[in-house]
């Protein structure tokens, strides 16, 4: 018991320092970039020269990187993260707006790429369809081959413009299957694999010898197999789940993180974009978190 309390310490340990260097990477690049917020300023508004260096004093862009970061990483650990240099706004607020509809399109997302996965590893396994397996290969194939902002522009392209079903901008449906359909084929292959080997164990062989039906021997004797391999995929997954989100955001026009993230790398509000950042980073390192205690409490091999 203590020695897993040690594995899961040392994980989250690791996946903490793995967030912060990326906070303060992007500290750096957002400084290092040429051009910052009253640059931008400037071009919109002909300001002075004098009057840009007064700007810079009065946001402080004119100190050392080594005070900018402290006095914002103070801040931000109390929640405060500063006000928009763009907008006057305070960035907290600006992320509460945002963060509940990246949060809806990355749930539904995750939970139709899930569902998706386990309905077709499962059906391919009980019913040896080899038309099944196919679907499983080929949506695995998809996931690997066809970038989602590639797919997520063909399908406005098709549905959109040519077919005219589905709104361009603001619709969820399309990016959610989008990004599930991606999310399945990354999980559903490994997990078919799982299931076909679980499925020639004496349990199960056992079980359909008592006469027990495809659905119940899928419920109470494969799924429970297999489930420490759909949580590892799944802790895969949200990773590449986040980047998809905030680029279908983006894509398809949605108000969440991504679009406030594009918006602020765009007029160099810096407060912004770190905010962003360190939101989306927490949040996977999180996620992951729960996901391994989870992974670990399921599966005794790594309680070891």
């Amino acid at each position: 018991m203590t020695a897993r309390f040690v594995d899961l310490g040392t994980s989250l340990a690791r996946m903490l320092l793995q967030a912060a260097g990326i906070v303060v990477l992007v500290f750096v690049l957002c400084r290092v970039v040429p051009g910052d917020a009253v640059d931008r300023m400037a071009l919109e508004g002909g300001l002075t020269t004098q009057q840009e260096s007064a700007l810079r004093a009065e946001m402080g862009l004119d100190r050392t990187l080594a005070a900018q970061f402290v006095d914002w990483a103070g801040d931000a650990v109390r929640g405060d993260f500063g006000t928009s240099l763009r907008y006057q706004r305070p960035v907290s607020g600006m992320l509460a707006t945002a963060l509940p509809s990246t949060l809806k399109l990355a749930v539904f997302s995750f939970a139709v790429g899930l569902a998706l996965a386990i309905g077709l590893a499962v059906a391919a396994t009980m019913t040896g369809s080899p038309w099944l397996s196919g679907l499983v290969n080929f949506v695995n194939v998809w996931s690997i081959a066809l970038p989602t902002f590639c797919v997520g522009v063909i399908a406005i392209l098709v549905f959109s413009i040519w077919l005219g079903w589905l709104p361009v901008l603001g619709g969820l449906l399309m990016p959610i299957l989008i990004i599930g359909i991606d999310n399945a084929g990354q999980i559903g292959k490994p997990l078919f694999e799982e299931l076909r080997e679980a499925a020639t164990s004496a349990h199960v062989r056992t079980a359909r010898a008592k006469g027990l039906g495809p659905l119940r021997i899928a419920l109470l004797h494969l799924l429970p197999t297999a489930l420490p391999v759909a949580l590892a995929m799944s802790g895969l997954v949200l990773a590449g789940l986040v980047a998809g989100t905030l680029t279908m955001e983006i894509l398809f026009g949605l108000p969440g993180l991504g679009s406030l993230m594009l918006n602020a790398i765009h007029g160099r509000d810096y407060p912004v974009v770190q905010a962003a950042i360190t939101v989306a980073a927490v949040g996977l390192v999180v996620i992951n978190a729960l996901i391994d205690i989870v992974h670990r409490a399921v599966d005794p091999r790594l309680a070891r």
